[in-house]
Protein backbone atom coordinates (compact mmCIF):
# COMPACT_ATOMS: atom_id res chain seq x y z
CA UNK A 1 0.00 0.00 0.00
CA UNK A 2 1.43 3.64 -1.20
CA UNK A 3 2.23 5.89 1.84
CA UNK A 4 0.66 9.45 1.60
CA UNK A 5 3.24 11.75 1.42
CA UNK A 6 2.07 15.24 3.50
CA UNK A 7 -0.76 17.40 2.02
CA UNK A 8 1.87 20.39 0.91
CA UNK A 9 1.61 23.62 2.29
CA UNK A 10 0.52 25.89 -0.79
CA UNK A 11 0.09 29.10 -0.16
CA UNK A 12 -2.06 29.57 -3.36
CA UNK A 13 -4.27 32.76 -3.34
CA UNK A 14 -6.43 33.40 -6.57
CA UNK A 15 -4.92 34.55 -9.74
CA UNK A 16 -5.71 37.25 -11.23
CA UNK A 17 -8.11 36.41 -13.90
CA UNK A 18 -10.06 34.43 -11.62
CA UNK A 19 -13.70 34.62 -11.35
CA UNK A 20 -15.55 37.17 -9.67
CA UNK A 21 -16.77 36.31 -5.86
CA UNK A 22 -19.58 35.27 -4.86
CA UNK A 23 -20.43 38.82 -2.97
CA UNK A 24 -19.96 40.33 -6.38
CA UNK A 25 -22.20 37.82 -8.31
CA UNK A 26 -24.65 37.88 -6.05
CA UNK A 27 -24.91 41.76 -6.13
CA UNK A 28 -24.89 41.54 -10.00
CA UNK A 29 -28.13 38.86 -9.42
CA UNK A 30 -30.09 41.10 -7.40
CA UNK A 31 -29.79 44.43 -9.43
CA UNK A 32 -30.27 43.23 -12.69
CA UNK A 33 -33.51 42.47 -14.40
CA UNK A 34 -32.86 38.96 -16.80
CA UNK A 35 -34.14 37.31 -19.42
CA UNK A 36 -34.60 34.28 -18.13
CA UNK A 37 -33.62 32.81 -14.75
CA UNK A 38 -33.02 29.24 -14.75
CA UNK A 39 -33.22 27.21 -11.46
CA UNK A 40 -31.52 23.65 -11.70
CA UNK A 41 -27.54 23.39 -12.90
CA UNK A 42 -27.92 19.61 -14.06
CA UNK A 43 -26.98 19.44 -17.22
CA UNK A 44 -30.54 20.21 -18.55
CA UNK A 45 -30.53 23.50 -17.27
CA UNK A 46 -26.88 24.27 -18.10
CA UNK A 47 -27.29 22.87 -21.80
CA UNK A 48 -30.22 25.78 -21.92
CA UNK A 49 -28.86 28.44 -19.97
CA UNK A 50 -25.72 28.13 -22.89
CA UNK A 51 -27.94 28.18 -25.65
CA UNK A 52 -30.15 31.14 -24.28
CA UNK A 53 -27.18 32.96 -23.59
CA UNK A 54 -26.13 32.43 -27.37
CA UNK A 55 -29.31 33.62 -29.04
CA UNK A 56 -28.74 37.09 -27.19
CA UNK A 57 -30.95 36.63 -24.09
CA UNK A 58 -29.75 38.20 -20.35
CA UNK A 59 -29.30 34.55 -18.84
CA UNK A 60 -28.91 33.85 -14.75
CA UNK A 61 -28.60 30.25 -13.52
CA UNK A 62 -28.44 29.54 -9.98
CA UNK A 63 -28.76 25.54 -8.22
CA UNK A 64 -29.33 24.57 -4.64
CA UNK A 65 -26.08 22.41 -5.08
CA UNK A 66 -23.20 22.40 -7.04
CA UNK A 67 -23.36 22.12 -10.90
CA UNK A 68 -23.98 18.57 -11.84
CA UNK A 69 -24.30 17.52 -8.15
CA UNK A 70 -26.97 15.40 -8.60
CA UNK A 71 -28.31 13.38 -11.25
CA UNK A 72 -25.73 14.73 -13.71
CA UNK A 73 -22.94 13.19 -12.41
CA UNK A 74 -24.58 10.00 -11.67
CA UNK A 75 -24.65 8.79 -15.35
CA UNK A 76 -23.34 5.66 -16.61
CA UNK A 77 -20.74 7.93 -18.57
CA UNK A 78 -22.09 7.18 -21.85
CA UNK A 79 -23.03 9.45 -25.43
CA UNK A 80 -24.66 6.42 -27.09
CA UNK A 81 -27.51 5.85 -29.83
CA UNK A 82 -29.12 3.93 -27.70
CA UNK A 83 -29.20 0.07 -28.50
CA UNK A 84 -31.87 -1.49 -26.96
CA UNK A 85 -34.13 1.28 -28.05
CA UNK A 86 -33.77 -0.53 -31.79
CA UNK A 87 -35.90 -3.51 -30.97
CA UNK A 88 -38.80 -0.93 -29.88
CA UNK A 89 -38.68 0.14 -32.99
CA UNK A 90 -37.10 3.73 -32.41
CA UNK A 91 -34.83 3.73 -35.28
CA UNK A 92 -35.23 7.48 -35.62
CA UNK A 93 -34.01 7.96 -32.19
CA UNK A 94 -31.34 5.81 -32.20
CA UNK A 95 -30.49 8.00 -35.34
CA UNK A 96 -31.12 11.20 -33.90
CA UNK A 97 -29.10 10.19 -30.36
CA UNK A 98 -25.88 8.86 -32.92
CA UNK A 99 -25.88 12.32 -34.57
CA UNK A 100 -26.19 14.26 -31.60
CA UNK A 101 -23.30 12.01 -30.06
CA UNK A 102 -20.90 12.40 -33.11
CA UNK A 103 -20.84 16.18 -32.67
CA UNK A 104 -20.33 16.25 -29.07
CA UNK A 105 -17.24 14.01 -29.07
CA UNK A 106 -15.99 15.13 -32.91
CA UNK A 107 -16.62 18.77 -33.42
CA UNK A 108 -18.08 19.98 -29.39
CA UNK A 109 -15.71 17.98 -26.84
CA UNK A 110 -13.72 15.43 -28.39
CA UNK A 111 -11.18 16.97 -25.60
CA UNK A 112 -13.86 15.20 -23.22
CA UNK A 113 -15.08 11.81 -25.01
CA UNK A 114 -13.66 9.22 -25.55
CA UNK A 115 -14.40 6.23 -28.28
CA UNK A 116 -15.43 3.02 -26.82
CA UNK A 117 -15.63 -0.33 -28.42
CA UNK A 118 -18.06 -2.41 -26.81
CA UNK A 119 -18.58 -6.30 -26.40
CA UNK A 120 -21.64 -7.80 -26.43
CA UNK A 121 -21.26 -11.56 -25.93
CA UNK A 122 -23.97 -14.33 -26.42
CA UNK A 123 -24.30 -17.04 -24.12
CA UNK A 124 -25.86 -20.14 -24.51
CA UNK A 125 -29.54 -20.12 -23.16
CA UNK A 126 -29.30 -15.91 -23.24
CA UNK A 127 -32.30 -13.84 -23.85
CA UNK A 128 -30.90 -13.19 -27.71
CA UNK A 129 -29.38 -15.35 -30.48
CA UNK A 130 -26.16 -14.56 -31.84
CA UNK A 131 -27.71 -14.14 -35.28
CA UNK A 132 -29.95 -11.39 -34.26
CA UNK A 133 -27.64 -9.02 -32.33
CA UNK A 134 -25.27 -9.32 -35.16
CA UNK A 135 -28.31 -7.92 -37.18
CA UNK A 136 -28.86 -5.47 -34.63
CA UNK A 137 -25.29 -4.41 -33.73
CA UNK A 138 -24.81 -4.03 -37.91
CA UNK A 139 -27.99 -1.91 -38.07
CA UNK A 140 -26.94 0.39 -35.07
CA UNK A 141 -23.80 1.11 -36.95
CA UNK A 142 -25.07 1.82 -39.75
CA UNK A 143 -27.69 3.95 -38.27
CA UNK A 144 -24.44 5.58 -37.16
CA UNK A 145 -23.48 5.67 -41.02
CA UNK A 146 -20.58 3.35 -40.07
CA UNK A 147 -18.53 6.22 -38.90
CA UNK A 148 -17.32 3.78 -35.53
CA UNK A 149 -16.65 0.67 -38.03
CA UNK A 150 -19.10 -1.87 -39.11
CA UNK A 151 -21.05 -3.88 -36.22
CA UNK A 152 -20.09 -7.65 -36.52
CA UNK A 153 -19.80 -10.38 -34.41
CA UNK A 154 -16.27 -12.19 -33.27
CA UNK A 155 -15.04 -15.01 -31.77
CA UNK A 156 -14.70 -15.63 -27.85
CA UNK A 157 -11.03 -16.30 -27.54
CA UNK A 158 -10.37 -12.79 -29.58
CA UNK A 159 -12.47 -11.19 -27.34
CA UNK A 160 -11.29 -12.41 -23.94
CA UNK A 161 -7.82 -10.91 -25.07
CA UNK A 162 -9.43 -7.52 -25.03
CA UNK A 163 -11.45 -8.17 -21.74
CA UNK A 164 -8.88 -10.56 -19.86
CA UNK A 165 -11.91 -11.22 -17.19
CA UNK A 166 -14.53 -12.16 -19.71
CA UNK A 167 -16.43 -15.60 -18.29
CA UNK A 168 -15.92 -17.68 -21.81
CA UNK A 169 -18.05 -20.41 -20.06
CA UNK A 170 -21.02 -20.59 -22.13
CA UNK A 171 -20.39 -18.34 -24.15
CA UNK A 172 -20.81 -19.06 -28.14
CA UNK A 173 -20.25 -15.02 -29.57
CA UNK A 174 -19.36 -11.89 -29.14
CA UNK A 175 -21.10 -8.81 -31.28
CA UNK A 176 -19.06 -5.68 -31.70
CA UNK A 177 -20.31 -1.89 -32.12
CA UNK A 178 -19.05 1.70 -31.31
CA UNK A 179 -20.22 4.19 -28.66
CA UNK A 180 -18.35 7.24 -26.70
CA UNK A 181 -17.65 7.38 -22.99
CA UNK A 182 -16.93 10.67 -20.72
CA UNK A 183 -16.64 12.36 -17.25
CA UNK A 184 -19.97 13.58 -16.71
CA UNK A 185 -19.18 15.84 -14.12
CA UNK A 186 -16.15 17.46 -15.94
CA UNK A 187 -18.79 17.97 -19.47
CA UNK A 188 -20.76 19.59 -17.37
CA UNK A 189 -18.41 21.90 -15.80
CA UNK A 190 -17.24 23.00 -19.42
CA UNK A 191 -20.67 23.50 -20.65
CA UNK A 192 -21.30 26.38 -17.47
CA UNK A 193 -18.06 27.88 -18.48
CA UNK A 194 -19.43 28.26 -22.26
CA UNK A 195 -22.70 29.66 -20.76
CA UNK A 196 -20.75 32.06 -18.69
CA UNK A 197 -18.40 32.74 -22.08
CA UNK A 198 -21.44 33.30 -23.85
CA UNK A 199 -22.74 35.55 -21.02
CA UNK A 200 -24.74 34.34 -18.61
CA UNK A 201 -24.39 34.85 -14.77
CA UNK A 202 -24.43 31.58 -13.21
CA UNK A 203 -24.10 30.89 -9.06
CA UNK A 204 -23.84 27.50 -7.57
CA UNK A 205 -25.21 26.43 -3.80
CA UNK A 206 -27.94 29.04 -4.22
CA UNK A 207 -31.16 27.44 -3.00
CA UNK A 208 -34.81 28.93 -3.62
CA UNK A 209 -36.25 29.84 -0.58
CA UNK A 210 -39.62 31.30 -3.01
CA UNK A 211 -40.84 32.08 -6.18
CA UNK A 212 -41.16 36.22 -6.99
CA UNK A 213 -44.83 37.11 -8.37
CA UNK A 214 -46.16 39.85 -10.13
CA UNK A 215 -50.07 39.98 -11.09
CA UNK A 216 -49.68 36.19 -10.29
CA UNK A 217 -47.01 35.75 -12.77
CA UNK A 218 -43.89 34.18 -11.72
CA UNK A 219 -41.45 37.29 -12.24
CA UNK A 220 -38.01 35.94 -10.40
CA UNK A 221 -37.08 33.97 -7.18
CA UNK A 222 -35.51 34.44 -3.71
CA UNK A 223 -32.70 32.91 -2.57
CA UNK A 224 -30.11 32.01 0.01
CA UNK A 225 -26.16 31.44 -0.38
CA UNK A 226 -26.09 28.56 1.65
CA UNK A 227 -22.24 29.07 2.05
CA UNK A 228 -22.86 31.77 4.30
CA UNK A 229 -26.53 32.19 4.86
CA UNK A 230 -26.78 35.58 2.52
CA UNK A 231 -30.56 36.29 1.07
CA UNK A 232 -30.49 37.81 -2.30
CA UNK A 233 -33.48 37.82 -4.99
CA UNK A 234 -33.39 37.57 -8.60
CA UNK A 235 -36.09 39.06 -11.25
CA UNK A 236 -36.75 37.80 -14.61
CA UNK A 237 -39.04 38.09 -17.29
CA UNK A 238 -39.16 34.07 -17.57
CA UNK A 239 -38.08 31.74 -14.92
CA UNK A 240 -37.48 27.99 -16.27
CA UNK A 241 -37.60 25.12 -14.04
CA UNK A 242 -35.17 22.71 -14.61
CA UNK A 243 -34.48 21.07 -11.43
CA UNK A 244 -34.70 17.63 -12.62
CA UNK A 245 -36.02 15.07 -9.49
CA UNK A 246 -37.23 17.97 -7.89
CA UNK A 247 -39.17 19.73 -10.66
CA UNK A 248 -42.61 18.90 -9.02
CA UNK A 249 -41.53 20.29 -5.72
CA UNK A 250 -40.66 23.65 -7.35
CA UNK A 251 -44.10 23.54 -9.46
CA UNK A 252 -46.08 23.32 -6.26
CA UNK A 253 -44.19 26.83 -4.94
CA UNK A 254 -46.13 28.12 -8.27
CA UNK A 255 -49.30 26.59 -7.67
CA UNK A 256 -49.91 24.17 -4.47
CA UNK A 257 -52.18 22.22 -6.55
CA UNK A 258 -50.20 21.33 -9.44
CA UNK A 259 -50.38 17.47 -10.03
CA UNK A 260 -47.40 15.38 -10.39
CA UNK A 261 -45.97 15.62 -13.67
CA UNK A 262 -43.06 13.06 -13.65
CA UNK A 263 -42.06 9.84 -12.02
CA UNK A 264 -38.22 8.44 -11.31
CA UNK A 265 -36.25 5.69 -11.36
CA UNK A 266 -33.15 5.19 -9.36
CA UNK A 267 -29.78 3.99 -11.25
CA UNK A 268 -27.53 2.51 -9.30
CA UNK A 269 -23.41 2.27 -10.02
CA UNK A 270 -20.37 0.53 -8.35
CA UNK A 271 -16.73 1.63 -9.19
CA UNK A 272 -13.69 -0.87 -8.54
CA UNK A 273 -10.06 -1.14 -9.32
CA UNK A 274 -9.10 -3.49 -12.22
CA UNK A 275 -7.24 -6.74 -11.76
CA UNK A 276 -6.16 -6.48 -15.10
CA UNK A 277 -6.17 -3.70 -18.74
CA UNK A 278 -9.48 -3.37 -20.38
CA UNK A 279 -9.79 -3.00 -23.72
CA UNK A 280 -13.28 -2.66 -24.62
CA UNK A 281 -16.37 -2.59 -22.77
CA UNK A 282 -19.17 -4.99 -22.10
CA UNK A 283 -22.65 -4.68 -22.16
CA UNK A 284 -24.45 -8.07 -21.27
CA UNK A 285 -27.89 -8.67 -21.96
CA UNK A 286 -29.98 -9.34 -18.83
CA UNK A 287 -32.96 -9.88 -19.99
CA UNK A 288 -35.29 -8.61 -23.35
CA UNK A 289 -35.09 -5.41 -22.21
CA UNK A 290 -32.56 -4.50 -20.19
CA UNK A 291 -28.54 -4.54 -20.16
CA UNK A 292 -26.25 -4.29 -17.26
CA UNK A 293 -22.64 -2.75 -18.55
CA UNK A 294 -19.05 -2.92 -17.39
CA UNK A 295 -17.34 -0.22 -18.95
CA UNK A 296 -13.34 0.57 -18.05
CA UNK A 297 -13.60 4.36 -17.14
CA UNK A 298 -10.78 6.64 -15.70
CA UNK A 299 -8.72 3.45 -15.37
CA UNK A 300 -11.41 1.28 -13.36
CA UNK A 301 -14.07 -0.09 -13.82
CA UNK A 302 -17.98 1.10 -13.67
CA UNK A 303 -20.64 -1.69 -13.46
CA UNK A 304 -24.47 -0.88 -13.47
CA UNK A 305 -27.04 0.16 -13.52
CA UNK A 306 -30.05 -0.77 -11.91
CA UNK A 307 -33.80 0.58 -12.49
CA UNK A 308 -36.33 0.81 -10.50
CA UNK A 309 -38.94 3.53 -9.49
CA UNK A 310 -38.35 5.39 -6.58
CA UNK A 311 -40.14 7.47 -4.72
CA UNK A 312 -38.78 8.66 -1.54
CA UNK A 313 -36.97 12.40 -1.10
CA UNK A 314 -34.69 12.94 -4.37
CA UNK A 315 -31.95 14.43 -1.74
CA UNK A 316 -31.85 10.31 -0.02
CA UNK A 317 -31.27 8.73 -2.70
CA UNK A 318 -28.09 6.20 -2.19
CA UNK A 319 -26.70 2.68 -3.15
CA UNK A 320 -28.14 -0.19 -0.53
CA UNK A 321 -26.97 -3.03 -0.15
CA UNK A 322 -29.68 -4.80 -2.08
CA UNK A 323 -28.27 -2.14 -5.37
CA UNK A 324 -24.85 -3.42 -4.53
CA UNK A 325 -26.14 -6.85 -4.71
CA UNK A 326 -28.09 -6.57 -8.00
CA UNK A 327 -25.01 -4.86 -9.56
CA UNK A 328 -22.27 -7.69 -8.96
CA UNK A 329 -24.85 -10.34 -9.38
CA UNK A 330 -25.81 -9.07 -13.08
CA UNK A 331 -22.23 -8.31 -13.92
CA UNK A 332 -21.20 -12.16 -13.02
CA UNK A 333 -23.24 -13.09 -15.76
CA UNK A 334 -20.31 -12.53 -18.17
CA UNK A 335 -17.24 -11.26 -15.65
CA UNK A 336 -15.01 -13.25 -13.39
CA UNK A 337 -15.32 -13.73 -10.05
CA UNK A 338 -11.73 -12.68 -9.41
CA UNK A 339 -13.02 -9.22 -10.70
CA UNK A 340 -16.12 -8.92 -8.80
CA UNK A 341 -14.76 -8.94 -5.33
CA UNK A 342 -16.26 -6.35 -2.72
CA UNK A 343 -12.69 -5.38 -1.58
CA UNK A 344 -12.00 -3.81 -5.23
CA UNK A 345 -15.06 -1.01 -4.89
CA UNK A 346 -13.88 1.97 -4.47
CA UNK A 347 -16.78 4.09 -4.63
CA UNK A 348 -20.49 3.84 -5.19
CA UNK A 349 -22.77 6.73 -6.31
CA UNK A 350 -26.94 6.46 -7.46
CA UNK A 351 -28.93 8.70 -9.68
CA UNK A 352 -32.34 9.71 -10.70
CA UNK A 353 -33.49 9.31 -14.01
CA UNK A 354 -36.56 11.64 -14.82
CA UNK A 355 -39.49 9.94 -16.68
CA UNK A 356 -42.70 11.48 -17.95
CA UNK A 357 -45.45 10.48 -15.72
CA UNK A 358 -47.87 7.28 -15.78
CA UNK A 359 -47.89 3.85 -15.51
CA UNK A 360 -45.81 0.74 -16.58
CA UNK A 361 -41.97 -0.59 -16.05
CA UNK A 362 -39.56 2.08 -15.58
CA UNK A 363 -36.89 -0.04 -17.56
CA UNK A 364 -39.18 0.29 -21.26
CA UNK A 365 -40.39 3.92 -20.55
CA UNK A 366 -38.52 6.19 -22.79
CA UNK A 367 -36.19 8.72 -22.07
CA UNK A 368 -38.56 12.07 -23.01
CA UNK A 369 -38.06 15.54 -22.67
CA UNK A 370 -41.39 17.23 -21.16
CA UNK A 371 -42.09 20.66 -21.44
CA UNK A 372 -44.94 22.38 -19.36
CA UNK A 373 -45.92 25.62 -18.34
CA UNK A 374 -47.59 26.34 -15.13
CA UNK A 375 -50.05 28.75 -13.87
CA UNK A 376 -47.91 31.58 -12.87
CA UNK A 377 -46.30 31.21 -16.46
CA UNK A 378 -43.33 29.29 -14.97
CA UNK A 379 -41.82 26.59 -17.26
CA UNK A 380 -40.63 23.55 -16.08
CA UNK A 381 -38.41 21.34 -18.40
CA UNK A 382 -37.69 17.43 -16.98
CA UNK A 383 -36.25 14.30 -18.37
CA UNK A 384 -34.57 13.29 -21.78
CA UNK A 385 -30.60 11.93 -22.02
CA UNK A 386 -26.93 12.99 -21.29
CA UNK A 387 -26.41 12.15 -24.85
CA UNK A 388 -28.76 14.56 -26.40
CA UNK A 389 -28.24 17.99 -24.06
CA UNK A 390 -27.42 20.31 -26.53
CA UNK A 391 -30.24 19.02 -28.56
CA UNK A 392 -32.63 19.58 -24.93
CA UNK A 393 -31.08 23.19 -25.24
CA UNK A 394 -32.24 23.67 -28.35
CA UNK A 395 -35.79 22.36 -27.98
CA UNK A 396 -36.15 24.53 -24.99
CA UNK A 397 -35.49 27.28 -26.94
CA UNK A 398 -37.62 26.96 -29.56
CA UNK A 399 -40.65 26.53 -26.77
CA UNK A 400 -39.34 29.67 -25.42
CA UNK A 401 -39.19 31.51 -28.77
CA UNK A 402 -42.91 29.99 -29.61
CA UNK A 403 -44.76 31.61 -26.33
CA UNK A 404 -47.83 33.17 -26.48
CA UNK A 405 -47.11 37.27 -26.63
CA UNK A 406 -44.05 36.10 -27.41
CA UNK A 407 -42.35 37.57 -24.49
CA UNK A 408 -38.90 36.17 -24.99
CA UNK A 409 -39.26 35.97 -29.13
CA UNK A 410 -38.43 39.30 -30.75
CA UNK A 411 -34.96 39.34 -28.63
CA UNK A 412 -33.67 36.21 -29.28
CA UNK A 413 -31.69 35.22 -32.21
CA UNK A 414 -33.55 31.83 -33.99
CA UNK A 415 -32.59 28.80 -32.65
CA UNK A 416 -31.71 28.14 -36.47
CA UNK A 417 -29.62 30.44 -36.59
CA UNK A 418 -27.26 29.41 -33.86
CA UNK A 419 -23.98 27.54 -34.75
CA UNK A 420 -25.34 23.95 -34.50
CA UNK A 421 -21.66 22.65 -33.39
CA UNK A 422 -20.32 25.40 -31.18
CA UNK A 423 -17.18 23.55 -29.44
CA UNK A 424 -16.64 23.80 -25.53
CA UNK A 425 -13.91 25.38 -23.98
CA UNK A 426 -10.51 23.80 -24.12
CA UNK A 427 -11.56 22.27 -27.53
CA UNK A 428 -8.36 20.21 -28.61
CA UNK A 429 -6.90 16.90 -30.06
CA UNK A 430 -5.82 15.38 -26.31
CA UNK A 431 -3.15 13.70 -27.78
CA UNK A 432 -1.42 16.35 -28.79
CA UNK A 433 -2.39 18.34 -25.79
CA UNK A 434 -0.57 15.25 -24.00
CA UNK A 435 2.45 15.48 -26.09
CA UNK A 436 3.11 18.74 -25.62
CA UNK A 437 2.48 18.56 -21.66
CA UNK A 438 5.28 16.12 -21.52
CA UNK A 439 7.48 17.90 -23.85
CA UNK A 440 7.74 21.67 -22.18
CA UNK A 441 4.82 21.38 -19.42
CA UNK A 442 7.58 20.71 -16.67
CA UNK A 443 9.35 23.18 -17.71
CA UNK A 444 11.22 24.76 -15.66
CA UNK A 445 9.67 22.96 -13.39
CA UNK A 446 9.78 19.21 -12.67
CA UNK A 447 8.80 16.88 -15.38
CA UNK A 448 5.09 15.83 -15.79
CA UNK A 449 4.52 12.31 -15.40
CA UNK A 450 2.94 10.95 -17.81
CA UNK A 451 -0.43 9.82 -16.33
CA UNK A 452 -1.13 13.25 -14.97
CA UNK A 453 -0.53 14.98 -18.73
CA UNK A 454 -2.88 12.58 -20.35
CA UNK A 455 -5.58 12.80 -17.11
CA UNK A 456 -5.10 16.50 -17.96
CA UNK A 457 -5.24 16.62 -21.22
CA UNK A 458 -8.24 14.36 -21.30
CA UNK A 459 -10.24 16.59 -18.91
CA UNK A 460 -9.28 20.06 -19.62
CA UNK A 461 -7.96 19.82 -23.42
CA UNK A 462 -6.15 22.85 -23.73
CA UNK A 463 -6.97 24.35 -20.82
CA UNK A 464 -4.30 22.28 -19.84
CA UNK A 465 -1.66 24.63 -20.07
CA UNK A 466 -3.07 26.80 -17.66
CA UNK A 467 -2.78 23.94 -14.82
CA UNK A 468 0.43 23.47 -16.03
CA UNK A 469 1.65 26.80 -15.48
CA UNK A 470 0.40 27.08 -12.36
CA UNK A 471 2.49 24.18 -11.77
CA UNK A 472 5.76 25.15 -13.15
CA UNK A 473 5.18 28.86 -11.19
CA UNK A 474 4.70 27.22 -7.70
CA UNK A 475 6.55 23.12 -7.30
CA UNK A 476 4.38 22.47 -4.32
CA UNK A 477 1.44 22.43 -6.84
CA UNK A 478 2.79 20.38 -9.63
CA UNK A 479 3.16 17.67 -6.90
CA UNK A 480 0.08 14.71 -7.19
CA UNK A 481 -2.87 14.98 -4.30
CA UNK A 482 -2.48 11.48 -3.95
CA UNK A 483 0.18 8.64 -5.08
CA UNK A 484 -2.12 7.07 -6.34
CA UNK A 485 -4.37 9.27 -8.45
CA UNK A 486 -2.78 11.26 -11.50
CA UNK A 487 -4.54 14.40 -10.34
CA UNK A 488 -1.94 17.60 -9.12
CA UNK A 489 -2.17 20.26 -6.52
CA UNK A 490 -2.44 22.83 -9.29
CA UNK A 491 -5.79 21.55 -10.12
CA UNK A 492 -7.64 21.76 -7.04
CA UNK A 493 -6.11 26.20 -6.90
CA UNK A 494 -7.53 25.87 -10.65
CA UNK A 495 -10.93 24.62 -9.60
CA UNK A 496 -11.16 27.52 -6.52
CA UNK A 497 -10.21 30.29 -9.31
CA UNK A 498 -12.14 29.56 -12.19
CA UNK A 499 -14.44 26.39 -12.03
CA UNK A 500 -16.62 27.70 -9.23
CA UNK A 501 -15.54 25.08 -6.66
CA UNK A 502 -16.99 25.95 -3.04
CA UNK A 503 -16.50 22.74 -1.02
CA UNK A 504 -14.12 19.77 -0.84
CA UNK A 505 -16.70 17.80 -2.33
CA UNK A 506 -16.97 20.03 -5.55
CA UNK A 507 -13.24 19.09 -6.16
CA UNK A 508 -12.95 15.50 -4.87
CA UNK A 509 -15.88 14.20 -6.50
CA UNK A 510 -16.70 16.46 -9.43
CA UNK A 511 -13.35 18.49 -10.09
CA UNK A 512 -11.19 15.69 -10.15
CA UNK A 513 -11.78 11.92 -9.46
CA UNK A 514 -10.10 11.34 -6.06
CA UNK A 515 -13.07 10.51 -4.30
CA UNK A 516 -13.85 7.81 -7.16
CA UNK A 517 -11.20 6.31 -6.54
CA UNK A 518 -12.05 5.78 -2.87
CA UNK A 519 -8.67 8.38 -2.19
CA UNK A 520 -10.36 11.08 -0.61
CA UNK A 521 -8.72 10.55 2.87
CA UNK A 522 -9.47 12.78 5.86
CA UNK A 523 -5.76 14.59 5.49
CA UNK A 524 -6.48 15.03 1.44
CA UNK A 525 -9.92 16.80 2.21
CA UNK A 526 -8.17 18.72 4.74
CA UNK A 527 -5.79 20.05 2.50
CA UNK A 528 -8.41 20.67 -0.25
CA UNK A 529 -10.20 22.95 2.09
CA UNK A 530 -6.88 24.77 3.33
CA UNK A 531 -6.59 25.69 -0.66
CA UNK A 532 -10.16 26.55 -0.78
CA UNK A 533 -9.93 29.25 2.13
CA UNK A 534 -7.37 31.16 0.37
CA UNK A 535 -9.92 32.78 -1.47
CA UNK A 536 -11.01 34.05 1.76
CA UNK A 537 -8.27 35.41 3.04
Amino acid sequence: MTTLQSVPALGTHPASGSLPSRAETREQLSKATYDLLVIGGGILGISTAWHAAQSGLRVALVDAGDFAGATSSASSKLLHGGLRYLQTGAVKLVAENHFERRAVSRQVAPHLANPLTFYLPVYKGGPHGAAKLGAGVFAYSALSAFGDGVGHVISPAKAQRDVPELRTDNLKAVAVYGDDQMNDARMALMTVRAAVEAGATVLNHAAVTGLRFTKGRVTGADLEDRTDGTEFGVTARLVLNATGPWVDHLRKLEDPDAAPSIRLSKGAHLVLRRTRPWKAALATPIDKYRITFALPWEDMLLLGTTDEEYEGDPADVAVTEKDTAQILDEAAFSIRDQQLSRDLITYSFAGLRVLPGGPGDTSKAKRETVVTEGRGGMLSVAGGKWTTFRHIGRTVMTKLAALPGHPLGEDMEPVSRLPRKLPLPGIANPNAVAHRLLVDGGSPGPRMSADTARHLATHYGSLSFDIARLANENPELAKRIHPDAPEIWAQVAYARDHEWAETADDVLRRRTTLTIRGLATDEIRAGVESVLDERKS
